[in-house]
This record gives C-alpha cells, sequence and structure tokens, in this order.
C-alpha cells in the first residue's frame, strides 16, 4: 500500500496520456467505420478526423515529455491550483468515458424517441429554408425529406394525388392514427444525433398496423393520396407493395 501510495503521483500524469490517445483512437475507429454518420453531419466528419490526430499527437508528445523526466531527472515542480476534485479525477472520467465508447457502439434513433419528439410531416423553418414549388426530382425518386421538403414549400395534398412513391424508413404506430395506418419516418440531422427530428408521412395499409412492428425498416411503393385525420386533410401513402428491408447503413437525412 505504501508503495502505490509512492507510484501513484509517477502515474498520475500517464492519465492524460491515455485518456488524450483513448479519445483519439475512438473519434479514429468511428470515422474509418462509418458510425461517425450515426452521431454527426457528414459535415463535420473531416473536422473529427482531424481532432482524432491531434489528440494521438498531442498523447505522443506528452509521453515523450513524461519519458524526458524520468530519464534525465528533471522535475517541473508541482503544480499549484486550487481545485474541488482529486488529481487524475477529470483524466481518469474522460478515459472512462473513451473506453465505454469502444465497448457500447452508436444506437440508432427510433420510434420511441420519435414520439417523445414529435413527427412532422414539414421542415423547421428555422433549420432549413422553404425551396421553390416545383422539384425537379421525379416522384418516384424523391426520399422521404425530398417530399417534406415539397410539402414545406407547397403543402395542399391534392396536388400530389396520384404520383409515384417509392420510400424507405421506419414504422412508427401512432396512436393519433387508426390501425389501418402506420408512418414511415427518418431523422434528419441538422448537427448531431441531439438535434435530430423525425419526419414521417402517413401509409394506409391493406392490413392492420400490426402485421408491421415499430421500429422495422420498410421500403414502401404506392401512390399518394389525400386523407383527414381530425378535420384536417393531410397527405397519405396509399401502399400497393411494402417489403421489409435491412436497417440501411445510413439511416438518417442530412
Amino acid at each position: 500500500m505504501i508503495r502505490l501510495k509512492r507510484l501513484y503521483p509517477q502515474l498520475l500524469p500517464w492519465l492524460d496520456v491515455l485518456a488524450l490517445f483513448q479519445w483519439g483512437a475512438l473519434l479514429l475507429k468511428f470515422y474509418v467505420s462509418g458510425q461517425l454518420q450515426l452521431l454527426i453531419h457528414p459535415n463535420y466528419n473531416l473536422l473529427v478526423l482531424a481532432a482524432g490526430a491531434v489528440f494521438l499527437v498531442l498523447s505522443s508528445l506528452r509521453a515523450k515529455h513524461l519519458i524526458y523526466r524520468r530519464r534525465t531527472g528533471v522535475n517541473d515542480g508541482p503544480l499549484q491550483h486550487v481545485t474541488l476534485f482529486p488529481p487524475g479525477l477529470g483524466a481518469g472520467l474522460l478515459l472512462g468515458a473513451a473506453v465505454l465508447g469502444f465497448v457500447i457502439p452508436p444506437a440508432i434513433l427510433a420510434s420511441d424517441t420519435a414520439l417523445q419528439r414529435g413527427v412532422n410531416e414539414s421542415l423547421p423553418y428555422t433549420r432549413m429554408e422553404a425551396q421553390s414549388f416545383y422539384n425537379p426530382i421525379p416522384p418516384e425518386e424523391r426520399s422521404l425529406l425530398d417530399w417534406v421538403r415539397t410539402l414545406n414549400a407547397y403543402p395542399e395534398p391534392d396536388a400530389y394525388r396520384d404520383q409515384g412513391v417509392d420510400l424507405k424508413g421506419f414504422v412508427i404506430h401512432s396512436p393519433t392514427l387508426p390501425s389501418n395506418y402506420l408512418l414511415i419516418s427518418r431523422f434528419v440531422i441538422s448537427c448531431c444525433a441531439v438535434d435530430a427530428y423525425p419526419i414521417g408521412l402517413p401509409v394506409q395499409l391493406k392490413t392492420d398496423r400490426e402485421e408491421y412492428p415499430q421500429d422495422t425498416w420498410l421500403q414502401v411503393q404506392g401512390r399518394m393520396a389525400t386523407g383527414e385525420f381530425d378535420n384536417r386533410r393531410q397527405l397519405v401513402i396509399v401502399a400497393e407493395e411494402i417489403e421489409t428491408i435491412p436497417t440501411p447503413r445510413d439511416p438518417y437525412e442530412f
């Protein structure tokens, strides 16, 4: 125990080295594995890559400095500062968080989060500018985000009647819809997963929605129609073909 107490001040600076190294390695791991797109907008990928590289360089420089001090016997002297926490606690917490990042993979946002945040068929005006009514993308090639953007610009549902649809998204059972309707949804990321917001469109089924469990990913083909819910006219998809698909590698819209 006495020997451990003597070694503790010598080992304490290495916590900084380990924390920097682990965070650098974690960020690079997220970038290489593609898991980064589950956490942030792709526009920030290079920034994260650069941050990971900087952390690794800093950990290397810090390690070389500590080794040099030990070999030469140079002592920088104790650092004098006021803290409410034991020495090394901050670095230890950062190190522990990085280790958890390696052990626990990023989770994909699902229906429970979507219901908590509220599923919209329009985009927040503060996050995206409305586009013109004309959409050059053919209806069958539009993504869910393309459709929501189009509705944002011109929300009259009858304008899209009988247009073809081919969409992919996950299932939400909305309590505000009849049992033969489900929501096909996706999350849109503006910056990171924390500010992600769900969008979706109702899908009219030929059967009960219990046939398609929540969070199941579907490819829905059909035609647009106008439905009415709570005295409100709304664009709905009349499903003609529904296929269960695996969760895509890039589940979010940007």
